[in-house]
């Protein structure tokens, strides 16, 4: 795993760890029971300042985790109330002994209309390793606990918040909404993508004590991306040159969309393209030309205003000069343009970030489109959202946001491509099993706006021109378009913000750490 990928684990590397710890370094689990414990009620003493705490614990380890809480928040004097899912002669283990240390009044059954008159909840149902649509009693504790959560009482998760399938973010049925979760060891991938990462609040990492020298994490690899893959970026020097900075060509725009393509290549000129070239309709090149002083325009056949087929070949002509083309860009729904599209890509023979109508022109009703780019011989970077990925994959984009890590790798497998899918979550994703998998940490609320997707199409594009590797590009790209949309909202706010604010602050979000 690339040093820039900070390790999000999923539920069987977690558990796996923790198995480690206890058979082979000889660390007792309850005392990893204890430090869970105790990292909770920190979480809920801050979180909830007074009031009674029900905390409901079901008859696993995070139920143990939860009894630990109660006794920690007990002996500090909180008034908490145990409600278990269980009959207490169920619990085993760990989390049987945490029972047998609990001063107080003992656990009572669970009491539905109970939560609505607590000061805060501690959700100790299910743990990481739960996957699938709750039942039963604990569908009913996760029901009662949203219901409570809606009318503002706080809940504190433990690990995760039950519901999330924490290696995946997948929501099958109830689910708790967390104003924050205290999860142990490093966080999972279901806090960090949707849509669970909008049930799991604030994210506290509490560590267990497990000793340092451990095991590398099995196979895939799923990461929080990190400022420092900027570190891994070129830099031009004192003796550079602009063929140095590499070479992009940006190629889109149609009646009404010429936009697109112009924020595509400012972005790709801020972010260290040394020459920008943008291939448009002939009969709109003098918008081009007017709109860049620093970019090229070349103009190509058009009908009315939309490139047409007979554009392939001299688009292709200008590729044997260029070290990535950005495609897609404004480009248009027409069944020319469309074609148009998919010929350019098909046959480019540089690295190519397809965006916007480009995906379009490869969605899943163009007889076997997507497919036909895992024969392209140059590396490839699929930029879509939700939308657009299920117009690839033939399914809504409803689906898409359900199954957001799901239907990305199946889009990168069938295209033989890096999948960047966007949201307040983007993930990146290779075509390989077994490759690394990233998340942003996302918070750029500045960036949801219209134009900053082609910016971002602009920023891997210049990366991959300068010889980054696309996965790198991809994962750098991101965190760069990231960093400047908080910037944006530092300097501008965040409702005011338009695209071109974050071309303009590229390049001082590549400088500032």
């Amino acid at each position: 795993m690339p040093a820039w990928l900070e390790p999000l684990p999923d539920a069987a590397a977690q558990r796996a760890l923790d198995a480690w710890a206890i058979e082979q370094r000889g660390v007792p689990g309850l005392e990893l029971m204890e430090h869970a414990g105790a990292g909770l009620a920190r979480l809920v003493e801050r979180v909830v300042s007074d009031g009674v705490v029900a905390i409901v614990c079901g008859k696993g380890n995070n139920g143990g985790d939860g009894l630990v809480a109660a006794r920690l928040l007990r002996e500090a004097k909180r008034e908490i109330d145990v409600q278990l899912l269980c009959s207490p002669h169920e619990l085993e283990g760990d989390a049987r002994a945490s029972l047998e240390r609990l001063p107080g009044a003992p656990p009572r059954p669970f009491m539905p209309g109970s939560m609505v008159d607590m000061g805060g909840i501690v959700d100790a149902v299910l743990g990481t390793g739960a996957s699938g649509a709750p039942r039963g009693a604990a569908a009913d504790a996760i029901g009662a606990m949203a219901a409570a959560a809606e009318l503002g009482v706080p809940v504190v998760a433990c690990d995760i918040p039950s519901g999330v399938d924490a290696s995946t973010g997948e929501i099958a049925g109830a689910v708790v909404r967390a104003v924050a979760t205290a999860t142990f060891e490093a966080a999972k991938p279901g806090h960090w993508i949707a849509p669970g990462k909008a049930c799991a609040g604030e994210v506290v990492v509490v560590p267990l004590g497990i000793p340092r020298d451990r095991p590398p994490l099995r196979e895939p690899w799923l990461g929080l991306i990190d400022g420092t893959v900027l570190d891994a970026l070129p830099r031009r020097g004192a003796r550079s040159t602009k063929f140095d900075g590499g070479s992009v060509l940006v190629c889109g725009g149609s009646t009404g969309l010429t936009g697109a393509p112009s924020l595509a290549a400012a972005a790709a000129m801020r972010a260290g393209a040394g020459y920008v070239s943008v291939l448009v309709p002939a009969s709109l090149n003098l918008v081009f030309e007017l709109a860049h002083a620093e970019a090229m325009s070349v103009p190509l056949p058009d009908d009315d205003g939309s490139l047409v087929e007979e554009a392939v070949a001299p688009a292709l002509a200008q590729c044997e000069r260029a070290g990535a083309l950005v495609l897609g860009p404004g480009v248009g729904r027409t069944p020319a343009a469309a074609a148009f599209a998919r010929g350019l890509a098909r046959d480019a023979p540089v690295p190519l970030v397809l965006d916007a109508d480009g995906l379009n022109a490869h969605a899943a009703d163009a007889d076997g489109a997507l497919d036909a780019l895992a024969r392209r011989t140059a590396p490839t970077v699929l930029t879509p959202h939700a939308g657009e990925l299920g117009r690839l994959l033939g399914v809504p984009s409803a689906d898409v946001e359900a199954r957001r890590l799901a239907s990305a790798r199946e889009a990168a497998r069938r295209a033989g491509a890096v999948v960047v899918l966007k949201g307040d979550d983007t993930l990146v994703l290779c075509p390989r099993d077994g490759d690394p998998l990233a998340v942003s940490r996302g918070d750029a609320p500045a960036l949801a706006t219209a134009g900053t997707g082609d910016v971002l199409a602009g920023v891997i594009g210049a990366l991959l021109a300068r010889g980054v590797e696309p996965f790198t590009a991809a994962c750098a790209g991101v965190e760069l378009h990231r960093r400047a949309g908080r910037l944006v909202g530092e300097r501008v706010g965040v409702e005011g913000a338009i695209a071109s604010d974050v071309v303009a602050a590229l390049p001082s979000a590549r400088r500032e750490r």
